[in-house]
């Protein structure tokens, strides 16, 4: 199946089952607002999948409750148990199900508040961070809440299991998160990626064993450490089962919005994945993944944000050195977005690991020679992980139209690409939507995605073209992205303009510092003597005060040069402007 047919798995049937859903919400108008719906339509659709799932062993669970009450049995003795009755890793002992709700019109509160307390607690959990409570509490003060569950006992909330594979489910369920997220308009990216470039992604991790997978399957664990609504860890088991019916993935990953979290908790449950390694927590300052080690790692850390609310855990870690993770440096306090980046190298398999993870362009260039971001550009090429650098088509993401990157992290370079780095140039590598998401322009389709990555197999220095798509790809060693950033100081001289010397050295001339980049690899007093003295004999260097950067100038090694218009080509322009204004002129005016 092709990358494009994936993209369209929402088939007709699943995409009417989850309009069919949405419709539900009509019945919300004036008690929420538009954007709102989905606190109500999905952790609804959570509650009746679970119902419907459960239909078949309810009464046995209910029974089992009962007399593990009376046996005075709890804690994780009595959820084993009962999920062991429900044959699902959830349960609800709640004498009330669906049904039995709308048969109680009067009592509807009550009752669905005693059905939501029968849950176990991975449900509970997902209840909680939703703020569920809230919503049932306005719905019923707007006299909705049995309309609701009524419409959901109907044939469009028929989600049996028999009837609706876990798969498709989770399908619907993505639908109608993406109507969800669709409803905040530009805010839609705060926790959704559109799947075009979560496709791409996976591509990019997989791509050095994609024939070893297919041949014989495998066995790996993934993370994203800013999960959002977990479609990341999604997008790519499913990749890895279209592969290989032999790919067993387990997912794990942290978020911090309680919303999405939840989301991503239920979309996991609903699928059957491992729910209890969605964690809800702050990454930099929460780590529910401290000394773990996964073999791939997909994520898209918001940038631009500030780490001001976890700056003294970060910065306590900081100084454990390379036995934390943030030891390499740390960035500015304005934007966390290499902070991540450092967090999943951390927790990059050794040997092995992979990570893709975007990042805009201050990753890149931003911060002095010896700074926290140069530092950490410094660590990594230096490492030999960074492996290729891929710029995305502006107006790819929901809430920004900026130039954004795929980092290819790993712990485990080929051969071929060792003390190398791949910069491929995909900007120009895109189709155009009929219709605008937020700040969502342009799509990667199946012809974007195999040409970025038949550069990235190739690896080579070349130009890649299909159609009207073009894709470039130069190589560079590690080295070409650091240098040396030199203090030149101007001696003193005395009256007969020779250097004033004290214990041999010069004396230098206060406020009269330079300083000069020179490329790693390049002989500094060579570069002095060529570059520096014959415009300033006095010039000498203060070698204390060296400093190593290291910044990847993307735009400028891709950089084409225009010849400017020539000024003939301008004038007769201005000539020709000047004919038709005189034409129109005439025809405004008459021949006066």
């Amino acid at each position: 199946m092709s990358m494009n047919t994936l993209q369209k798995q929402t088939n007709i049937n699943i995409q009417e089952k989850a309009n069919l859903i949405w419709e539900i919400a009509t019945h919300l108008v004036g008690l929420f607002k538009p954007h709102e719906y989905g606190k109500v339509i999905l952790p609804m659709t959570v509650l009746k999948r679970f119902d419907d799932a459960l239909a078949p062993t309810k009464d046995a669970v209910v029974a089992m409750g009962k007399k593990l009450a009376e046996m005075k049995v709890e804690g994780e003795a009595r959820d084993g148990i009962l999920c062991k009755t429900s044959d699902y890793s959830f349960y609800n002992t709640s004498k009330f199900d669906f049904k039995k709700l709308i048969a109680e019109p009067d009592d509807i509160e009550s009752n669905f508040e005693n059905y939501l307390q029968g849950f176990s607690s991975n449900v509970k959990d997902i209840i909680s961070k939703f703020n569920f409570t809230d919503q049932v509490r306005t719905m019923a003060n707007g006299n909705v809440l049995f309309v609701v569950i009524q419409e959901f006992v109907s044939a469009k909330g028929d989600m049996s299991p028999n009837k609706i594979t876990s798969a498709d489910m989770g399908y619907i369920f993505e639908e109608l998160i993406r109507k969800f997220s669709e409803s905040y308009d530009e805010q839609a990216g705060a926790h959704f990626t559109s799947r075009d470039i979560i496709y791409l992604m996976t591509e990019l991790l997989i791509a050095p064993e994609k024939a070893e997978i297919k041949e014989n399957g495998c066995t790996k664990t993934a993370y994203d450490m800013a999960m959002g609504t977990s479609q990341m860890l999604g997008c790519l088991t499913e990749r890895l089962h279209e592969i290989s019916e032999d790919a067993d993935i387990t997912c794990f990953g942290e978020e911090f919005n309680p919303e999405t979290y939840a989301i991503a908790k239920a979309d996991m449950l609903i699928k059957g994945g491992n729910a209890s390694g969605m964690m809800y927590g702050d990454t930099l300052n929460d780590d529910k993944f401290s000394g773990y080690e996964f073999d791939y790692i997909i994520s898209n850390p918001p940038f631009g944000i500030d780490w001001k609310r976890e700056k003294a855990e970060v910065e306590a870690e900081a100084k454990k050195g390379y036995e934390g993770r943030f030891g390499a440096g740390l960035p500015s306090i304005s934007d966390g977005q290499m902070l991540f980046m450092l967090n999943g190298i951390k927790k990059l398999k050794e040997g092995s690991g992979r990570m893709a993870i975007i990042q805009n362009g201050s990753s890149l260039f931003t911060g002095d020679a010896g700074s926290g971001s140069s530092e950490i550009r410094r660590y990594v090429l230096e490492g030999d992980m960074v492996e290729a650098i891929i710029q995305l088509p502006t107006d790819l993401f929901y809430n920004t139209g900026i130039s954004t990157y795929i980092w290819v992290i790993t712990k485990g370079k080929s051969v071929n690409r060792l003390g190398k780095v791949q910069l491929i140039d995909a900007s120009k590598c895109y189709v155009k939507r009929r219709k605008n998401i937020g700040n969502k322009r342009v799509d990667l389709d199946d012809s974007c995605i195999s040409l970025i990555m038949e550069a990235y197999n190739d690896f080579a220095e070349k130009i890649y073209t299909a159609n009207d798509l073009a894709v470039e790809s130069k190589i560079f060693d590690n080295a070409f992205f650091g240098f040396t950033k030199v203090t030149v100081e101007t001696a003193q001289t005395d009256e007969n303009g020779k250097m004033i010397l004290k214990k041999g050295n010069p004396q230098a001339v206060k406020g009269a510092s330079d300083t000069e980049i020179i490329p790693l690899g390049e002989d500094i007093d060579a570069y002095i003597q060529k570059n520096v003295l014959p415009y300033n004999p006095l010039a000498f260097l203060n070698r204390k005060k060296d400093k190593i950067g290291y910044e990847i100038p993307f735009t400028r090694l891709f950089y084409k040069f225009t010849a400017p218009v020539s000024s003939e080509s301008i004038f007769d322009e201005i000539k020709e402007l000047e004919a038709e204004e005189n034409v129109l002129m005439k025809e405004l005016f008459g021949n006066e």
